[in-house]
């Protein structure tokens, strides 16, 4: 299939594949890959059904001997299954994008990224909310601010964002965690020094294997402190915000990175989707040759389950 240029000429799409037709890939994927200039969705992997007037396989192994003429995938299935179809695809000489978390562990992660390199291939463990439109300049502000303390609350109702998906619940799963990281992937991205965790206190529910909440402590240069509270049971409203404290004044965002407040002043930022820029994104690493595979969020994530103290708290029944 080919689109047209802004000069018109002819432009080749590269045939992609979706591999887990799920909630976000039918909620942002297909839509980004339907707008994005570089990439035709030809193909899918699904037990569960495919999407209408696309052509569906059963596994990996089918789609690879059925379409050698798919140049990359995008794999949106949990991180537990996720390894091995990524390194098929990867042998398979196959551009890679990871839907976060990029794995189960940290370790395969790694392994992957050691084995595009040597396939010639792209990796792109992807971070969506590093896009989200107020991150870009919310790093800019802090590149030379001396900040004194960060304060993240994320706190959201699972039931309507992962309903009836028990293999959050297992082990691998995450937990809160799912969406805590993409606090932690702003954070990672904002923050012109690393920090590293100083404490955990993570709360499980008696019947479940990941935690539902937890409340972290970050330590940084010169005394600064992170503080971040993730919850998985808020109800009504929900919260997705970052409050930095700088000698300059507080910067903050909210809705995810979406808005950008400076000293109280909304800020101009541009309009943008986080899953377009991914894939756009994705394109120019092709282009280059190059992978893009950061895992600082996922170290932190790590090293909460290493360091945290464990509670148990009530069961969850979704």
């Amino acid at each position: 299939m080919t689109a047209t240029s802004p000069t018109g000429a002819a432009i080749r799409l590269m045939p992609t594949a979706i591999i887990g037709v799920g909630k976000i890939a039918r909620d942002q994927h297909i839509p980004a890959i339907s707008g994005c200039d570089a990439f035709e969705l030809s193909a899918t992997v699904s037990g569960s059904g495919g999407i209408d007037g696309v052509e569906n396989h059963t596994d990996i192994a089918a789609l690879l001997d059925a379409r050698p003429d798919i140049k990359a995938l995008s794999l949106c299935m949990p991180p537990v299954p996720r390894f091995d179809i990524a390194t098929r695809a990867i042998v398979a000489g196959k551009h890679t994008m990871l839907e976060k978390p990029p794995g189960a562990t940290v370790s395969e992660v790694l392994k992957l990224d050691r084995l595009a390199k040597a396939k010639g291939v792209t990796l792109f463990a992807t971070w969506h909310s590093r896009y989200a439109a107020g991150v870009a300049a919310a790093r800019a502000w802090l590149r030379d601010a001396q900040i004194t303390s960060v304060q993240i609350d994320w706190r959201e109702d699972v039931r309507r964002w992962h309903p009836g998906q028990d293999w959050i619940w297992q082990a691998g799963g995450l937990g809160v965690f799912d969406p805590g990281i993409n606090a932690l992937s702003i954070m990672t991205e904002i923050l012109p020094n690393p920090v590293h965790l100083s404490s955990a206190t993570l709360d499980f529910p008696a019947n479940r294997d990941t935690p539902i909440a937890a409340d972290l402590t970050f330590a940084g240069a010169a005394g600064m402190v992170v503080k971040a509270d993730f919850d998985w049971r808020q109800e009504g409203p929900q919260t997705w915000n970052i409050t930095v404290e700088t000698t300059q004044g507080q910067l903050r965002l909210t809705d995810g990175g979406a808005k950008l407040h400076i000293n109280g002043t909304a800020q101009q930022v541009p309009a943008q989707g986080e899953y377009p820029a991914l894939y756009a994104r994705f394109a120019e690493l092709i282009e280059a040759g190059q992978s893009d595979v950061d895992i600082a969020p996922l170290l932190h994530v790590a090293d909460a389950f290493m360091l945290g103290q464990r509670r148990v708290v009530a069961a969850f029944h979704d």
